[in-house]
């Protein structure tokens, strides 16, 4: 039922040329986690930050957003200290708006933040710090990895749920691409509904639409579930995977 979750080297904040990685990692180098099994390689210093931003990202998917993203912060100018202004922002020193961004030399520790935060005039859209990223925690090199939903998690406990997505979708499919959610349940005899873990019932299929929504294999408008054509790649894809006995069984 979870996502899979890629990490990509995108950057080097840091001097790379002074400082090499010595796990010699190369930009574009990537990371996924299946919800099974890791593949790529991992330095062990980058693990810890990693695997507590992928297991979040792979419990909530899309919807995963770090918490410092709701500051308003990010959107003010640069400041100064005046204890004139006191008064009026109630803090002790009192700040003064430096109403210019300040451009800073490369390898400097403002590098590390968004450079969408703290300019003047601000970022127009509410996206600083919404991307999920993970630094290499030697700050010399500073590899900035990028982590990005890339499917849904069809493996280890997981897979269970991801087959009842694909049937749901197939089974939509074949119904012309449409079908009110009240009567998913509808498409499926006794047998299949309560035999088969998990059972489908209304608080089982309304999480699994929801990933489905998710990751725009299919949308929901007025309760009625479509499945879009990215939907039905996935279905098409799982059932040439699959094999035949499971096909048989699902009736794919």
């Amino acid at each position: 039922m979870p996502f899979k979750v890629k990490a990509t080297l995108v950057a080097w904040l840091g001097n790379i040329e002074r400082y090499p990685c010595h796990f010699c990692y190369e930009l574009g180098e990537e990371i996924i986690f299946d919800g099974e099994r890791v593949h790529g390689r991992i330095c062990p210093d980058l693990l810890p930050p990693l695997a507590e931003k992928a297991m979040n990202m792979h419990v909530a998917g899309p919807r995963y957003v770090d918490p410092g993203h709701y500051y308003p912060f990010w959107y003010s100018p640069p400041s100064v200290t005046d204890e004139n202004k006191s008064v009026y922002d109630g803090t002790k020193f009192g700040f003064k708006n430096v109403l210019k961004t300040i451009e800073e030399p490369p390898y400097h520790v403002r590098q590390l933040q968004d450079p969408k935060s703290f300019n003047w005039p601000p970022h127009p859209e509410r996206t600083v710090a919404k991307d999920i990223s993970v630094l290499c925690p030697d700050q010399r090199s500073s590899g900035l990895f990028r982590l990005e939903v890339i499917d849904l998690s069809d493996t280890g406990m997981d897979a269970p749920y991801f087959r009842r997505q694909m049937t749901i979708m197939d089974r939509a499919a074949k119904k012309g691409g449409s079908v009110p959610i009240h009567e998913i349940g509808n498409m499926y005899d006794n047998f299949e509904l309560m035999e088969i873990y998990p059972p489908l019932v209304r608080e089982m299929i309304e999480p699994l639409i929801e990933e489905l929504v998710l990751l725009e294999m299919a949308t929901v408008k007025d309760g009625v579930l479509t499945v879009t054509e990215k939907g039905e790649e996935r279905v098409a894809r799982f059932r040439a995977e699959a094999a035949p006995e499971v096909v048989k069984a699902l009736k794919l």
